[in-house]
């Protein structure tokens, strides 16, 4: 690999700062820094100290500062002081770059902000995460947009520049290919308990944004199918104990199985994967199917339409009828399953390359850094 620094000249130093590191974000950064370091940038991750434990990004040769959380007047001079020697910040959503915003206030250093999801307030902070919004769209040099519906909200915030920068998750099209594609799908069967009967999976955290009690509700709907099909909901958070009360009440066809680090590669075992949100950017879940070839259905929210295109079965949110009938009418349709497998390894074939994704916000770092560092 050719280093981006040209000869006799420093590299590009960076930092990357992440706040709560979700799968997304955090799998993006640590992509992202392999490929910026691969190419002789110098990159140091600024994240509270269980992310990067969790991420590993030492393992790719970027740098790990422990940030944190929160945006008190400590671990916003710890910040300033750790982008002391940058040459452009780079801050991934919009609790991050809030943060890069107050750490760079009197300083003209580049800020790049990532919008990979949109924030979701409840009740009095509703507006107040609207003001920071404002404030980190229009103090960003640049707001890039995991998917076009982010890219929008960024320019009614008032941000002087914002373009569409897919944070595409690492993992090439095809995993329910080959010789030992039945082998796999048998396996993850097995750990999601499954034998003998459809399985419809769906994953994330347990939390009221996922749409959860709206999936629930689509049970029935299936639950007159022989053999019944399985319902299992990968993953854990706070709704975990009143899901559980549900599912035990209406005797339903569901098994939450708690978090699973593997939850992506289990995928190959189901006959249908759901995404049942009121909002996705680019939804993982929707990734790891596509790429799997299994079927999906999904909500027709945020970044999913552009997204998987015409490879799934889209459902209006909320309307747990369509969603419910959507899953029967795939599981009843071998035809439909065929086509939309072949469907989504095309669809996923079309998504740009981690190689590509690097290659474009390196593209906008040259932008924001030629003219001081290599005239």
């Amino acid at each position: 690999m050719i280093s981006h620094a040209p000869h006799g000249q420093r590299p590009l130093r960076t930092v990357q700062v992440l706040g709560g590191g979700g799968s997304t974000s955090g799998v993006h950064v640590r992509s992202l820094a392999a490929g910026l370091v691969a190419r002789g940038v110098r990159v140091t991750v600024a994240a509270p100290a269980e992310v990067g434990r969790a991420f590993a990004f030492d393992g790719v040769g970027a740098g790990h500062a422990p940030l944190p959380r929160g945006a008190d007047p400590t671990s916003i001079a710890a910040l300033r002081a750790l982008c002391a020697d940058a040459d452009l910040v780079h801050a991934h959503g919009v609790d991050a770059g809030f943060r890069a915003g107050l750490a760079l206030t009197g300083r003209r250093l580049p800020l790049v902000v990532t919008w990979h999801e949109r924030a979701r307030p409840r009740g009095a902070w509703t507006h107040a995460v609207r003001l920071a919004e404002r404030r980190v769209a229009r103090s960003a040099s640049v707001v890039l947009g995991s998917c076009g519906d982010l890219v929008d909200r960024a320019r009614r915030r008032g941000a002087r520049d914002a373009r569409l920068a897919a944070a595409v998750l690492p993992g090439p099209a095809g995993a329910g290919r080959g010789p030992d594609a039945e082998v796999a799908r048998q396996k993850a069967r097995a750990e999601l308990g499954s034998a003998g009967r459809p399985l419809v999976v769906a994953a994330g955290p347990l939390e009221a944004h996922r749409g959860y009690e709206v999936l629930l509700d689509a049970v029935p709907r299936w639950a007159g199918l022989d053999p019944v099909p399985l319902l299992v909901i990968v993953g854990e958070g706070p709704l975990r104990g009143a899901l559980q009360r549900r599912i035990d009440l209406g005797a339903l066809p569901v098994r939450l199985s708690g978090r699973r680090d593997e939850a992506l590669d289990l995928l190959v075992g189901a006959d249908v994967v759901v995404v049942a949100s009121p909002w996705e950017g680019r939804s993982a879940l929707a990734q790891g199917a596509l790429r799997a070839g299994v079927p999906l259905v999904a909500t027709a929210v945020g970044g999913t339409p552009e997204l998987v295109g015409d490879a799934a079965e889209l459902v209006p949110y909320g309307d747990a009828g369509a969603l419910g009938e959507a899953v029967v009418r795939v599981l009843g349709d071998p035809g439909r399953r065929r086509w939309l497998r072949e469907r989504g390894f095309a669809q996923a074939a079309t998504w740009p390359t981690e190689d590509e994704t690097v290659a474009q916000v390196l593209s906008v770092y040259d932008e924001l850094t030629r003219p001081t560092l290599w005239r």
